[in-house]
């Protein structure tokens, strides 16, 4: 290549950020120097992060598995444990290259559902007839996201970017080079972490672009420690700097946005943060979006912890299903119990979770620890049946009476009181927060309309809706077309065959019990999805969500309760990507060509939850 036009090139390049002073530089040092924690597991050998030799972690040194045994239960357990959605295969014979020193495991016997593969049956550990011919290996199941595909291109390319990454490739007359010392986990007979070190050639006129690099100091190499877990991504960023083309992947999106943070490549920092919204949905075990949450309290990114608890409680429900829950940190329970945005089939189930995490981590966790996190429950909007069994059912009851008979009291107080006595005695500020609801889902509180509609308004749905509407006797027919020709807020379509996108549902005035007891009517509310003018000549733009009141409520019971309903977008029935309210009992839907979608979804798959969420007016 013409050094000619490899000049003018860097001319283009040329990025400006301040220099550094040291040549070693520590990327995630608390991985780097910590020892891992005896019975982890890690992939070595594969082409991918998701397959390779298994390894495990015990007595202060990695070893393999013997292969006898060896089967997809065994694979799934190891897949799990590294928080993969599943295994695909269980792999014998050494596929993945010979392992050295020790073959900790032999004879494995999993059922498939333990936490690790130590929890399996085994012969005992380095207890083995086995050579490294045998060692095990597995291949997982990766992550997907809406599109079916995890890989994010970011192309930044100006002129010459092909040629520049065959020269980084090659490694032709490179005269820098930079040395990746990262920890293997093994301990040396003096009890010290083992570090392996490999180096990637390089040219100084390319680093020089970086001015964080120093090259100008007369040195011709410098040295990174990193974490394992960035190893494997450490060659695509330096080769990022030669082509401005990269491709980034849940697994890699972390660690690409702290190199790029560290050594002042401004653009690939800036792309690789916003794709954070756009990977957060693609992760299943939600191990990544935890991940994340607790980088950006590391890094004081308030926008990316913002993104990440709001996407986490949306999705409660499912985080608390999963095994990432038993994970999640005192602090991050404590930003996100504050919330009054979390989506979960009622405040019990939060309760419930809380209190099964708080005995998992009973040992390292202290009474007034547990007892802070308890009283961001809001015990008043506990469904009465659930609160009384408290006493007999909970777990924690016993160690924490005081707080429970209290709180059990005020719940008992907000559902047969009157508001308006219980707004002669408020309590403190925290007190009357127990009064506001979250964004609860169970019956009778919500109602799900399902979609796979396609989001044009050509001529094939006017002709099914003409068709529908044919269905109809003549004075229904009649009724319906002067309703949504003259209304501003039509009632919801007939759409019978073309699928359920109109639905009612019965809730009483308001969850307290004092509503089933003082002949309070229930009410109904009517619920439908819109597609186009022919369905709602008055919408603005399409889907719109329409939910309104189809009873009338005294003027009383308006006093005290007014309704600040929801509607949740769920994806494919999959993730909750957009949670709304209503004006004027119409919500326009955000689809990905407008800017207010909060995550992704691919049009035609989305889900539409209506939540009736009452709220008592203190």
């Amino acid at each position: 290549m013409p050094m000619r036009g490899i000049n003018s090139l860097w001319l283009l390049l040329l990025l400006h950020a301040p220099g550094l002073d040291s040549t070693t530089w520590n990327l995630f040092s608390k991985s780097s120097t910590e020892p891992p924690q005896e019975g982890k597991v890690r992939l070595v050998g594969g082409n991918q992060e998701s397959e390779g030799r298994v390894e495990v972690y015990h007595e202060g040194k990695w070893g393999t598995i013997c292969d006898d045994g060896w089967d997809l239960a065994e694979a799934q357990v190891v897949c799990r444990q590294l928080k993969f959605p599943g295994a695909i295969s269980a792999v014998t014979g050494g596929t993945y290259g010979e392992g050295s020193g020790s073959i900790w495991l032999d004879d494995m016997d999993c059922k498939g559902t333990e936490k690790s593969l130590s929890s399996c049956s085994f012969k005992g550990w380095a207890l083995t007839d086995c050579s490294h011919k045998e060692d095990a290996g597995v291949v997982c199941k990766r992550g997907t996201n809406v599109t079916d595909d995890s890989v994010h291109n970011l192309d930044h390319r100006l002129g010459m970017s092909d040629d520049l990454g065959e020269l980084f490739d090659r490694g032709d007359n490179c005269d820098f080079h930079i040395v990746v010392r990262s920890p293997t986990g093994n301990r040396d007979g003096e009890g010290n972490l083992e570090v392996e070190e490999r180096n990637i050639c390089t040219h100084k006129m390319i680093l020089s672009l970086y001015t964080r690099y120093n090259t100008t100091n007369g040195s011709n190499n410098f040295s990174i420690d990193v974490s394992q877990d960035c190893t494997p991504h450490i060659t695509s960023f330096f080769r990022y700097l030669y082509t401005r083309k990269i491709d980034v992947t849940v697994s890699s999106a972390q660690c690409l946005h702290k190199m790029a943070s560290e050594f002042g490549v401004k653009r690939l920092m800036q792309d690789t943060g916003r794709l954070f919204t756009v990977l957060l949905p693609e992760d299943p075990t939600f191990h990544t979006q935890i991940s994340l949450y607790n980088y950006a309290l590391q890094t004081r990114d308030l926008q990316l912890q913002e993104n990440c608890l709001q996407y986490l409680a949306w999705n409660a429900e499912a985080l608390i299903k999963s095994p990432a829950w038993s994970e999640v940190s005192i602090d991050f329970l404590k930003d996100f119990l504050q919330r009054s945005d979390l989506v979960v089939p009622d405040e019990g189930f939060l309760l419930q979770a809380l209190e099964h995490w708080i005995t998992e981590k009973i040992k390292s966790t202290d009474n007034n620890s547990q007892a802070a996190l308890l009283r961001h429950i809001r015990f008043p909007m506990i469904p009465t049946e659930k609160l009384y069994d408290l006493q007999f059912n909970s777990e924690l009851f016993k160690s924490h009476e005081e707080l429970y008979r209290g709180s059990i009291l005020r719940g008992f107080q907000f559902n047969t009181v009157p508001f308006d006595i219980l707004k002669k005695h408020k309590g403190s500020k925290d007190e009357e927060h127990d009064y506001q609801p979250r964004i609860y889902t169970a019956e009778p509180w919500s109602v799900t309309i399902n979609s796979t509609y396609k989001a044009t308004t050509g001529q094939k749905i006017i002709e099914d809706f003409e068709k529908r509407l044919v269905e109809f006797n003549q004075n229904q027919q009649a009724q319906y077309s002067r309703s949504y020709r003259y209304s501003s807020n039509p009632p919801p379509p007939p759409f019978g065959s073309y699928g359920s996108r109109s639905k009612s549902v019965i809730t009483q005035n308001h969850n307290s019990v004092i509503f089933r007891t003082k002949g309070t009517n229930p009410i109904t509310w009517s619920a439908g999805v819109y597609m186009c003018k022919q369905e709602c000549s008055s919408c603005n733009s399409f889907p719109t969500a329409s939910f309104s009141l189809r009873s009338s409520i005294s003027q009383d019971q308006t006093k005290s309760v007014r309704y600040s309903n929801r509607l949740l977008l769920t994806c494919n029935s999959k993730y909750v990507f957009h949670v709304q309210d209503f004006k004027n009992h119409m919500a326009q839907v955000p689809t990905n060509s407008s800017v207010s979608q909060t995550y992704p979804c691919p049009e035609g798959q989305y889900g539409f939850t209506f939540v009736v969420r009452p709220e008592y007016i203190g």
